[in-house]
């Protein structure tokens, strides 16, 4: 059963992305405001930084560093420990959509709007190489557990991978039409990734054979993040439809939903993140912070 643990107010304009380090959530949207949470307390910590522009990307690469990446391009590398900006670049020309760290390669990946994949190197925070793949927005990129292999979501419907190594592209799919949104190899199988689209639907697919394993609608309307919990047995999704869905990992049947009446969001869920085993957090244009505890689904 999925039931609200807490609901923490304080943005002045919808969040659009958030990531977490132990107990503390670090939050960006519409405001240009980088927040840091207390999820114990539910109180807004003294860290904060005011951007130039709107954010939607934030993403905790590794024990200190914090990656923020903007509606102008502009890409912000802060040490959130010492509560300093270590780099600024302006590589990227457009929409940061996506920002993903490989701790395997020592790299982290920067995903924009029109289509740029950028490589960067994590100890020193230099670019490694920019490739262009004119493949539209890149709303989502994933690494496998192993390092690998990364897998991106695409605007024009595709559905790519990338070896870590030379970084070629060794699988290409068109998966979901108007667009990919969100996308994660399985936690169990790092041959099998996990898509959801503008279409609504969840895609499950073995990429090194190309055979589909199932697909099915998930949603009303656009799924913006797919994330696992509970030791890795249920995927949970969440949409433009203002919903939250469960799924078994291992078969996805259908577990449990949550919505506004059950105090869910008002608005556009457009980001999820992994707390701990049992607990997990989402965010949304309706401005809100909310925390939820996943209780024995399986």
């Amino acid at each position: 059963m999925i039931t609200k643990h807490s609901e923490i107010t304080g943005h002045a304009g919808a969040i659009y992305s958030c990531t977490a380090n132990n107990n503390f959530l670090f939050t960006v949207g519409a405001d240009k405001i980088v927040a840091m949470w207390d999820l114990s307390s539910q109180k807004q910590l003294s860290f904060g930084i005011k951007l130039d522009a709107s954010a939607y990307s934030i993403k905790i690469l590794n024990d200190s560093i914090l990656a923020i990446g903007l509606s102008n391009g502009n890409l912000h590398l802060v040490d959130f420990k010492e509560k300093k900006e270590l780099k600024f670049f302006k590589q990227h020309k457009s929409a940061i959509f996506s920002i993903e760290p490989n701790l395997s390669r020592n790299h982290f990946y920067v995903g924009d709007a029109d289509g740029f994949l950028s490589v960067w190197k994590l100890d020193t925070l230099t670019l490694e190489m920019i490739l262009p793949l004119n493949c539209g927005k890149i709303r989502s990129i994933s690494s496998s557990k192993n390092g690998g292999d990364i897998v991106l979501a695409c605007q024009n419907e595709e559905v790519k991978v990338f070896e870590t190594e030379f970084y070629n592209e060794i699988f290409s799919k068109k998966q979901h039409k108007e667009g990919v949104t969100a996308v994660i190899f399985h936690p169990n199988n790092n041959d099998v990734i996990i898509s959801g689209g503008k279409d609504a639907y969840i895609k499950v697919f073995n990429w090194r054979s190309n055979v589909k394993i199932t697909e099915f609608p998930a949603h009303n309307f656009a799924i913006y993040d797919l994330i696992t919990a509970q030791a890795d047995t249920v995927l949970v999704s969440a949409s433009r439809d203002k919903s939250i869905k469960v799924w078994r990992l291992d078969n996805f049947e259908f577990l449990e939903k949550v919505e506004r009446k059950q105090g869910g969001h008002s608005h556009s869920i457009n980001d999820l993140e992994f707390i701990n085993e049992s607990e997990i957090v989402s965010v949304g244009d309706d401005k809100r912070i909310i925390t939820w505890s996943l209780n024995e689904l399986i």
